[in-house]
């Protein structure tokens, strides 16, 4: 795979564990509340952030080479 997807995904890593390791709590009423959300929300929001993603990483792709 190309060393930037690697860097991009090093980098969600780091993003992600920054929630439950600074606000444990606040990172749990997320989820909680997550966990009630029916199934097609959950789907377009994840759909949602896929598309973000794929934008963010295709305009960076371009700028940077």
């Amino acid at each position: 795979m190309n060393s930037t997807i690697w860097l991009a995904l090093a980098l969600v890593l780091v993003f992600e564990g920054l929630g439950p390791m600074f606000y444990p709590r606040a990172w749990r009423r997320m989820i909680a509340s997550l966990s009630l959300l029916p199934d097609h929300i959950l789907r377009r929001f994840g759909g949602g952030l896929v598309v973000a993603g794929v934008v963010i990483y295709y305009m960076l792709r371009k700028t940077i080479g």
